[in-house]
């Protein structure tokens, strides 16, 4: 699982809507993101710089063999789907690989460019992640959020390493990561801290 988080505890902006999916001010949370080399390149975009946020993100999709979303994540809106909607990404969404999307609302799986399927869950957190998995295979299952999202799976006990990516901008208010969690956050143990004057990305693993 990875995430960024801001310094008081924010994953997301308050507010969301379809023009400001992250909640009002939530862009401000993955600056460190939009400016690394590799996340430009895997949005076909050039420049960028080099160093540890962008090492991050490579390792992040690296031995991913699927994900899973939930509904704001992919976009759309609340309610029944209008089909139009094809996610945030365009045609070539980054993920390249079966991604996994958690909705009350069934749609059929929508094939993308760049190997790319989204298909839509019904049937809850446990029925993702048994589907994730069998198109994961011997590769990784990344948990991509939202919050909720995210916390469904740490209550279930189901993320075996997390990664906080935590940025200096004060939200103040939004969603925070670790609501009502009842201090299951607390089974996780550090094991790696790498900083950048942008970001400090902070790994954890669940303690067995």
């Amino acid at each position: 699982m990875q995430i960024t988080m801001s310094l008081d505890g924010y994953v997301a902006g308050p507010n969301p809507s379809l023009e400001h999916p992250l909640g009002e001010r939530g862009e401000e949370l993955h600056q460190w993101a939009f400016a690394a080399r590799s996340f430009r390149e895997m949005h076909g975009m050039e420049g960028g710089e080099p160093g540890p946020d962008s090492d991050i993100i490579t390792e992040a999709f690296q031995n991913v063999g699927a994900y899973i979303l939930g509904r704001n994540m992919f976009g759309g809106g609340p309610g029944p789907w209008d089909e139009s909607w094809r996610g945030w990404w365009g045609d070539d969404p980054p993920y390249h690989a079966p991604a996994f999307i958690l909705t009350h609302h069934a749609r059929e799986p929508l094939e993308m460019q760049g190997g790319t399927t989204f298909y839509f869950v019904t049937d809850g957190i446990h029925a993702a992640l048994d589907r994730a998995k069998n198109a994961a295979g011997e590769k990784d299952v990344a948990i991509a959020g939202g919050a909720d999202v995210v916390q469904q799976y740490l209550k279930a006990g189901l993320i075996d390493e997390m990664e906080i990516h935590v940025v200096p901008p004060l939200l103040g208010s939004g969603t925070r990561l670790f609501d009502n969690m009842d201090g299951r956050q607390a089974q996780y143990d550090v094991v790696r801290v790498v900083s950048s004057p942008a970001v400090t990305h902070v790994k954890y693993r669940l303690r067995r």
